[in-house]
């Protein structure tokens, strides 16, 4: 199986459990029970189920008012891509190679 294949799929599974997650929550706050920690929730679209938050966000209109939670949530997608760009990289470059191409980068950026 081929990368691309495996990265698709754990995003589709990790999408799908975050999901869950956020309607969990929502069933658990209209109930007035114990909720989700919103940490747990950042950690979820983090590692990959930020997909399944957006659309869990709008589908049961979950977390989308607290302004503090919204800022964390976009971070955390914006995280999530930046190690996917970055792993995506040195997989195509080889650690060796992408980093000392990593390396020039940054010394023509500080002026070295």
């Amino acid at each position: 199986m081929s990368w691309p294949i495996v990265g698709i799929f754990l995003y589709l599974m990790m999408s799908l459990l975050t999901f869950a997650f956020y309607g969990w929550d929502k069933r658990a706050a209209k109930k007035q029970q114990r909720r989700i920690p919103e940490s747990r929730l950042h950690w979820l679209a983090f590692l990959g189920g930020w997909p399944g938050a957006l659309f869990g966000q709008k589908y049961f209109r979950h977390k989308t008012i607290k302004t503090r939670f919204r800022v964390v949530f976009w971070l955390t997608i914006g995280a999530n891509l930046l190690l996917l760009v970055m792993g995506s990289f040195f997989a195509e470059m080889g650690i060796a190679q992408g980093m000392s191409l990593l390396q020039s980068w940054c010394e023509i950026a500080l002026g070295h």
